[in-house]
């Protein structure tokens, strides 16, 4: 009789084990505009695993890669509503929203990725801010490799990129297009391919890494390192789903969250180099601009950042001050 008893007993308590671990489970969903195969995606790969790993997989985190949840310019919109606890954005195609989101793409502020993380650095506390008052909160963000331009054809001066029918994916590149009489078309990432392969674009200014990974040689001949911007991604999470977990969830969440930052800056500058053999692999023709293609885009920089300022205000007064102090 005792002996049932205790069995009974002891089912019953692994019973209620079991049925507490799994109601203690916590599961979200984050939405990336980025294919499996994209170095941002690997890093939230291994972002995930280390987050399952250091919660003993109390939250468990399913990606959905390639904006196969949402589009790329509804991921930010979805985290805001709760329609995805995460999500991966590109921070400098939201400038309309808040200018702060789009200093990382104003021409020629950096020369490089020590000077872009400085710059970051600068911007983040009213980033912070600023997703905070739209119900976020920033994990981490790491940088694409430096946005140079792709052309069908030979590009020596800004006069030669006039008519040119121009890839935008931000108000900054927009605005470049504008000032050096290109033809303006905005294209997300996915739809790279296609747009070219129709004619819709000729020309783009992006990273090296896009380019490898849209195989853009199979369309364009040539890309001139110009390094006009090292724009970043952010990682975002709900401040709801944030504020549910428990303190130890938090804490890994954010001891993840560093280590990606950091393993994704790293990962950047290896991933410019390798894409740029990518493209010479390719066929495309990998060129140091003119001196006069640079004094042309240094010209038309120089107006979009005072431009920007001046729609910034203080904030971004702010910005530029603690960067061009932490350079000095």
């Amino acid at each position: 009789m005792q002996r049932r008893t205790f069995c009974a007993t002891a089912a019953l308590a692994a019973s209620l084990c079991l049925s507490t671990g799994l109601h203690a489970q916590t599961k979200w969903d984050m939405a990336t505009p980025y294919p499996a195969f994209n170095f941002h995606s690997k890093n939230i790969e291994q972002f995930i695993k280390d987050v399952d790993t250091a919660t003993n997989g109390s939250l468990k985190i399913t990606p959905h890669f390639g904006a196969s949840l949402f589009k790329m310019p509804e991921i930010k919109r979805a985290v805001q509503t709760g329609n995805a606890q995460m999500g991966e954005f590109f921070l400098v195609s939201f400038q309309n929203e808040s200018q702060i989101f789009g200093v990382d793409g104003l021409p020629f502020l950096v020369k490089d990725y020590d000077q872009a993380f400085k710059l970051y650095q600068a911007q983040k506390p009213l980033l912070e801010k600023q997703l905070d008052r739209q119900g976020q909160i920033l994990l981490y963000s790491v940088a694409w490799p430096p946005q140079s331009i792709f052309s069908n054809k030979p590009i020596t001066s800004g006069a030669d990129l006039k008519g040119l029918k121009w890839r935008v994916y931000s108000p900054t590149t927009a605005r470049i297009g504008e000032l050096v009489g290109a033809q303006p078309t905005t294209i997300q990432e996915a739809e790279l391919s296609q747009a070219l392969a129709t004619g819709v674009i000729e020309g783009l200014i992006t990273s090296s890494a896009t380019g490898a990974d849209n195989k853009l040689f199979e369309h364009l001949k040539y890309f001139y390192k110009v390094q006009a911007w090292i724009p970043k991604n952010a990682v975002t999470v709900s401040k709801k789903a944030f504020n549910a977990l428990t303190k130890e969830q938090q804490d890994a969440l954010r001891k993840a969250a560093a280590a990606a930052e950091e393993r994704g800056w790293k990962t950047s500058r290896e991933v410019d180099e390798h894409s740029l053999k990518v493209l010479r692999d390719g066929g495309m023709k990998v060129e140091e601009p003119s001196a006069q293609l640079m004094t042309d885009l240094g010209k038309v920089g120089e107006i979009v950042v005072k431009e920007w300022l001046e729609k910034a205000g203080a904030d971004g007064k702010t910005v530029l001050d603690a960067y061009a102090a932490s350079v000095k």
